[in-house]
């Protein structure tokens, strides 16, 4: 595993150096403050490498302890989250295909009921003309029978008023006269 770039190995003893020159340094640092004045003079001894060792100790400890769960935590969680990531992309592509094929589905049972309402329509036209063909056909015999009546009572009323045609006249003539006439 790599550390910004470092080996562990690396990591341990750049720590290592470092600490030692910060360790000579405040040395050289205290000495200096003894010139100017009063202070405190840190002299480094073997309670130094006690300090080292013990920090040393320290680092590699919350590793194994402490910092070792928490990435090995943080591994599982990322590879939890990329699995839920994946999941979520196959769900909306699943998704956003079976939208399609509602739409397509959608698309063609629109055309497939126009045209069956288009059928429909044209089947229903065609059987209104037969209707009204029958209507009109019944309509004409029945008006040609009712004008044969018609003929036939005008007929029968003609005949009926020729036999009454001179008694018509006689009354009408009294009438107008005002006497009886023969």
């Amino acid at each position: 595993m790599k550390i910004s770039g470092l080996s562990r190995k690396r990591y341990i003893f750049t720590i290592l150096f470092i600490s030692t020159i910060l360790i000579l340094t405040a040395g050289c640092a205290s000495a200096s403050s003894e010139e100017g004045g009063g202070g405190i003079t840190v002299i480094p001894d073997a309670s130094v490498l006690i300090q080292i060792a013990n920090f040393l100790f320290l680092i590699w400890a919350l590793n194994m302890i402490l910092y070792r769960p928490i990435r090995k935590i943080l591994r599982q969680r990322k590879q939890k989250v990329e699995s839920f990531e994946t999941t979520i992309e196959t769900h909306n592509r699943d998704i956003q295909e079976k939208d399609e094929e509602f739409a397509s589905g959608l698309k063609a049972a629109r055309a497939k009921g126009l045209k069956e309402k288009e059928a429909l329509m044209q089947g229903a036209a065609e059987e209104e003309k037969k209707i009204i063909e029958n209507i009109n056909t019944q309509a004409q015999a029945e008006r040609t029978e009712v004008l044969k009546k018609i003929a036939r009572d005008v007929e029968v009323a003609k005949a009926l008023l020729q036999e009454k045609v001179d008694e018509f006249a006689n009354d009408i003539s009294q009438k107008i006269l005002g006497r009886a006439v023969e």
